[in-house]
């Protein structure tokens, strides 16, 4: 399984930079931080990494460097298209926050999604400038496992924004605003694969949410590890500009004794988060109006059947997830035939 991953992520110390980096420093509360990005790279990919020092996130911080104006408040703006140097120094504004639970419903929600054609999604994965973000990204970005991650087992990662819990609607209790049967699909599907959970939010606010929801505590399955908006890349796309995105090829490189292509599956409600992966995900049916759905929503349960049904399966990467829902519909045909 090593040898099948290590052919499908970037090498990480043979393959040359063919741009050049930038090594930026960063003078924010009297003190001074060094960020490396390259010209390819957006705002927001800059406000990640100074993020990423200064614990100051990218929505409270507000740059400022000499003759470039109000640029640096657009975060899907090149670094190319201002002029950088990398001998000058900015200047960054920003609180650090103890993010409270309610925090987030002030973040921008993205309702205009799409789906990036087969064709351009294999052109935007097998683009140098976007294997070039992976590689750097692979080096920056620390995985810290809170579980061992298990031999033989599949690769389950999940999105938690309204793929787990609705974050937007309000309650008294976060258990309200949980998906129905998210504990009961985990405790199901644990027995097949490892589980990743993977937010386009901080670490703090990951932590926050699983634990309140049990999700951390439960007996009965263990997370792997969790990851979250610093272990994302940005990359351009023809037809929708600057998008971000989450490269499973972070997750293969760590750990390619384990995961690999062909035994990893990830859900999303954003089709846009599989660009540099489109064989691996599953666009999950977003769960929004908690109040009003709780009692009606089963995509969790369906799920768990499609999770089972593939998992003896070697490779599936190969099969279309768009059509999981056939998929169980033809299984239970064909139990009932048998």
């Amino acid at each position: 399984m090593a040898a099948e991953a290590s052919s499908s992520v970037p090498a990480l110390a043979t393959s040359p930079l063919t741009e050049e980096e930038l090594t930026l420093t960063v003078k924010w509360s009297g003190k001074e931080y060094t960020v490396r990005v390259c010209g390819s790279d957006t705002v927001g990919e800059l406000k990640r990494r100074i993020c990423e020092v200064t614990n100051v996130l990218p929505k409270r911080q507000k740059l400022l460097y000499p003759k470039v104006g109000s640029k640096l408040a657009d975060d899907c703006l090149l670094l190319s298209q201002i002029p950088i140097k990398t001998s000058l120094k900015m200047t960054m504004i920003g609180t650090v926050e103890d993010e409270i639970f309610v925090d987030q419903v002030d973040s921008p929600e993205i309702v205009d999604d799409f789906e990036i054609g087969q064709e351009e999604a294999v052109d935007i994965k097998d683009k140098e400038v976007n294997k070039q973000k992976l590689r750097r990204r692979i080096e920056q970005y620390k995985i810290t496992l809170r579980n061992p991650c298990r031999e033989g087992k599949k690769l389950l990662v999940l999105d938690i924004d309204y793929t787990l819990f609705d974050h937007r609607s309000t309650a008294e209790n976060p258990l309200e605003l949980m998906r129905p049967y998210l504990h009961e699909f985990l405790s199901a599907v644990y027995a097949e694969y490892d589980i990743i959970i993977w937010s386009a939010t901080s670490m703090k606010w990951v932590e926050l949410k699983m634990g309140q929801l049990g999700v951390l505590s439960n007996p009965n399955y263990k997370i792997t590890a969790m990851l979250d908006h610093l272990a994302m890349i940005t990359v351009q796309s023809d037809s929708h500009g600057i998008i971000d995105c989450k490269p499973l090829g972070l997750i293969w490189a760590k750990f390619p004794e384990f995961y690999s292509p062909k035994n990893t599956i990830m859900f999303d409600d954003l089709r846009r988060n599989f660009v540099m992966n489109p064989q691996n995900g599953l666009t999950i049916k977003p769960f929004r109006k908690a109040h009003a759905n709780r009692g009606t929503d089963r995509e969790l349960m369906k799920l768990t059947q499609y999770l089972l049904a593939i998992a003896d399966l070697d490779d599936i990467s190969v099969l279309n997830h768009k059509d999981w829902e056939s998929y169980n519909e033809d299984n239970v045909k064909r139990r009932r035939h048998t």
